[in-house]
């Protein structure tokens, strides 16, 4: 599945993101520097509702935030792993409890541990078009777009 979106319209892609994710909870975010992954994550949260800021958590490596659904409420981790420098220094940090937690994760440079994810994550890749839009992919466990 594949989105083009601008600022101006990137509150209804990440709608149309919830809308077509479903179940699934874990989120790796693929893209170079710069390209609007947490962008696209805050945006991702402002449509659950999340009224805590939502940052880049490059240097705490993971921030929590929550959201009201009916009764229940959610959390969300937003992880960062751009600073890691490999697989075991992301466990030690606790991440690997973060993404089986059965909350929602969102992770920015899943290359840093790729065998910390679970089958059922969903890969997102997100690119520069142009200078106003991004492209945004997203690949499903069982390999549909």
């Amino acid at each position: 599945m594949e989105f083009v979106f601008s600022l101006d319209t990137i509150r209804q892609i990440a709608a149309e993101f919830w809308k077509a994710v479903g179940a699934y909870r874990v989120f790796a975010f693929h893209g170079e520097m710069g390209a609007g992954k947490t962008t696209f994550i805050h945006a991702l949260c402002d449509i659950k509702g999340v009224s805590s800021v939502v940052g880049s958590p490059t240097f705490s490596l993971v921030n929590e935030y929550s959201f009201q659904s009916g009764l229940i409420q959610n959390d969300i981790y937003h992880i960062d792993l751009y600073r890691v420098k490999d697989e075991e220094e992301a466990i030690q940090a606790g991440i690997e409890d973060c993404i089986y937690s059965g909350s929602y994760c969102f992770v920015e440079w899943p290359e840093k541990a790729p065998d910390l994810f679970p089958d059922d994550t969903v890969h997102v890749y997100i690119s520069a078009v142009d200078a106003g839009m991004r492209g945004l992919k997203l690949l499903f466990p069982e390999g549909n777009l």
